[in-house]
């Protein structure tokens, strides 16, 4: 003859509410994952606009505020980055650099600080001796529009406002070399 065991209660809830906790764990992680739309677009062979591309924001340094329009123009390498990034530190030197050889060309490296303390920001700016612009997004919706979540990033916009390539992570001389081969051209 065999015994049945009866499942007590407490421990048919506690398994439901388990699941559903882990649920909306997952659900949460993927609602918070970083909008890919812009990269999605570049991969169909598409150059989408630059998102709140009229968005103003305070200048790094307290010299009032602007807006990515008003480079429109000019090739922008626009970079997202951190005081407290490794990778950013590492990338500064090269962004230096791209900005003398940009400027040429009636193009500029465009530095947005993301996440970051506005001393820690322009301590950074004077450590590594940056002549670019650079702006502060406090808020991070600016970041968030280009699908910026961490830092660094770097998207190269051409002088029509489009969105014509994208890193996500330090940036390397080719990618350099590809904002000046856009801004040669045009």
């Amino acid at each position: 003859m065999k015994v049945r065991r009866k499942i007590p209660v407490l421990v048919v809830i506690v398994s439901a509410l388990g699941a559903a906790l882990i649920g909306l764990l997952v659900y949460g992680v993927m609602s918070q994952a970083a909008n890919r739309t812009l990269d999605e677009a570049l991969a169909r062979g598409e150059h989408p606009l630059a998102p709140d591309a009229t968005m103003t924001l305070p200048v790094l340094g307290g010299g009032g505020s602007s807006s990515l329009a008003a480079y429109r123009g000019k090739v922008v390498l626009l970079n997202f980055w951190a005081s407290w990034c490794l990778p950013c530190q590492e990338e500064a030197h090269l962004l230096e650099h791209a900005e003398r050889a940009l400027s040429a060309d009636r193009a500029t490296v465009l530095g947005v600080t993301f996440q970051d303390a506005a001393p820690d920001s322009e301590s950074f700016v004077r450590k590594y001796g940056l002549t670019y612009p650079n702006m502060r997004d406090a808020t991070g919706e600016f970041a968030q529009a280009f699908g910026t979540r961490q830092v660094p990033e770097s998207f190269i916009i051409n002088r029509t406002g489009h969105i014509m390539d994208i890193s996500r992570g330090e940036i390397g001389p080719s990618f350099v070399k590809e904002a000046l081969a856009i801004a040669e051209q045009s």
